[in-house]
């Protein structure tokens, strides 16, 4: 058996093509890196946008839903027109100009829209404005004495620096008011434990307990 003997000559392999950049693997290159950074950056503008047309062209509240309030606040009437879901958070905001009670979390969370309704204290972010009819309602405007003379817990809280920004001030006072009225204010462990609801970001507890002691002394005796 003869076999033909054929000349083979070993073809020289391709040259190996160079390396791509990291970047151009991921089909990443600097200007679309760019182009997406800028469309991220402009995402809040296009939300915020977005959210202005929306509620521009929300419906008003028909003037028909609104129901007739009488407040009780600090000693005097109010008589608002309020739709039935208000809260008294909002109907002593932005109805009655007494700004001094703030909104924190709107979820009873935080304390700082604490209030007194016939000497108790409650959260108005979780209080229905209509459900308040016919109580008294006290907010951190109706502390102070009718000269102005500040209220011993409000002293306090200056005496004591309890405050940093501020925020949570109004509420934290009214509670430390009732906490005291309520016979809970006997020690520092019991001031902390039922001031617990109030929350304070600036970290100030260390003061504030210092102010509810020294104005129970003053509030007692």
């Amino acid at each position: 058996m003869l076999f033909r003997k054929f000349k083979t000559t070993d073809a020289s392999p391709p040259a190996e093509a160079p390396a791509e950049p990291a970047d151009r693997k991921m089909n990443v290159n600097r200007r679309s890196f760019l182009s997406g950074s800028a469309a991220v950056a402009s995402a809040p503008l296009l939300l915020d946008g977005l959210g202005a047309n929306a509620q521009a062209q929300a419906p008003s509240v028909d003037p028909r839903a609104l129901v007739p309030v009488t407040l009780k606040v600090n000693g005097g009437a109010y008589q608002l027109n309020l739709d039935v879901r208000s809260t008294l958070l909002d109907a002593i905001r932005e109805h009655a100009a007494l700004t001094g009670t703030k909104k924190g979390c709107d979820h009873g969370q935080c304390g700082a829209c604490t209030v007194h309704i016939d000497g108790q204290r409650q959260l108005a972010c979780l209080t229905l404005a209509i459900a308040a009819q016919g109580q008294e309602v006290t907010t951190i405007e109706g502390l102070a004495g009718p000269q102005g003379k500040l209220h011993p817990m409000q002293q306090a809280f200056i005496d004591h620096d309890a405050f940093q920004c501020g925020y949570c001030t109004p509420g934290q006072i009214m509670s430390a008011v009732a906490c005291v009225k309520e016979g809970h204010a006997g020690s520092a462990n019991d001031i902390r434990e039922y001031m617990s609801g109030n929350i304070c970001r600036c970290a100030a507890y260390p003061n504030i307990v210092s102010a509810i002691e020294q104005a129970r002394r003053t509030m007692e005796s």
